[in-house]
């Protein structure tokens, strides 16, 4: 028999375990205020996975110290979600710090039994992209083998003390193959970001669910932000393509996951505050912005995954075309040239 609890008249499956796997790249700060407020979690069947992907400002120390309560978060008042992070976890908290190889082979259990769930530290090594990041944290895992659901969170997030047990309720009651939260600017937290998004099928362009009304005209990929794997589809579809490095890899898994059958959903009680593309200098807000390593790395991403699922047609170029465009509006015309060469290497392949 499930054993479950209740919170506002709804039912929770608190014996579904779930690994949440937090990817950190130069981002410690961040990676402490959004752990802060995860282990305020009513939900207490997780598991904490912290990976690092060989940051070069030593992250991993960062942490380390913050577990041991040797550094703190502090947050202004100001702050208009503070509240979800305060008051903070009491100090020391425990942990395992692991290798990549460590991690591959599920760890060592000696080092774990001396705790009651310590959060996991893992140091990849190298970084080779937000795929492969988070594919460490899924394997390590896969060898445990021991849970239902795996949480991507990112690091440049904060949740609410309801925001997993809503979205495994909601993704446990229906069937969900991979679920997402409803997401919110953190710096304004009562605006929208997104209900997932859609995929333009003929130009190969993503656009965000802004209300509900949008979710319900159709759902194509969830944001990555929070992006919740039933272990079903894992073992059915493998994991997250590594050849993306960073972008659509996310879109690449729904669509995968859908083409064998799962369902996608958002769970519109489940709410993630997201500073968005804190990491990377890019933003899908203030899309004029986007640094240049992020802007040909989407493109080149674009056209991948175009090829891939929508196949090579007219709409992929003429998409491109109009991005040329832009590059140019903005006076962008060293992007402008790089983009072409992109374009005449990608088309090659």
């Amino acid at each position: 028999m499930e054993e479950s609890f209740r919170i506002k008249g709804e039912k929770y499956f608190m014996n579904k375990k779930v690994y949440i796997i937090i990817l950190n790249y130069n981002g410690w700060q961040d990676t402490i205020e959004c752990l802060e407020s995860v282990l305020k979690s009513d939900y207490n069947n997780y598991q904490i996975v912290v990976v690092d992907n060989y940051s070069p400002n030593n992250s991993m120390d960062y942490l380390k110290k913050w577990a041991k309560g040797e550094l703190c978060l502090w947050l202004p008042d100001s702050n208009p979600v503070k509240r979800l992070s305060f008051p903070l976890e009491k100090k020391p908290l425990e942990y395992v710090f692991y290798t990549k190889e460590e991690a591959l082979k599920g760890g060592i259990k000696e080092k774990e039994e001396k705790y009651k769930n310590p959060l996991i530290f893992i140091q990849a090594g190298e970084n080779r992209g937000f795929a492969a990041g988070n594919n460490i944290g899924i394997k390590y895992a896969l060898v445990k083998d021991d849970f239902e659901y795996i949480w991507l969170l990112n690091n440049d997030t904060v949740i609410k003390k309801d925001t997993l047990s809503k979205l495994i309720n909601y993704a446990d009651i229906n069937h969900i193959g991979i679920c997402g939260s409803v997401l919110k600017y953190y710096d304004n937290p009562n605006e929208i970001q997104a209900y997932g998004g859609k995929i333009n099928r003929f130009f190969g362009t993503t656009s965000h669910n802004k209300n509900i009304n949008e979710l319900k005209k159709g759902l194509d990929y969830i944001v990555g932000a929070s992006f919740m794997i039933n272990k079903k589809v894992i073992n059915k579809i493998g994991l997250m393509d590594e050849n993306y490095f960073l972008y659509m890899e996310e879109t690449d898994y729904c669509f995968n996951a859908k083409n064998n059958g799962f369902k996608l959903g958002v769970a519109i009680d489940s709410i993630v505050y997201h500073k968005e593309g804190a990491s990377t200098g890019s933003t899908y807000k203030y899309n004029d912005n986007k640094s240049e390593f992020v802007d040909l790395l989407s493109i080149k991403n674009r056209i991948k995954f175009h090829k891939k699922y929508l196949g090579e047609g007219m709409g992929l170029y003429i998409g491109l075309f109009f991005t040329i465009l832009n590059r140019i509006r903005r006076k962008q015309y060293k992007r402008v040239l790089k983009i072409l060469n992109l374009i005449k290497e990608e088309y090659k392949k």
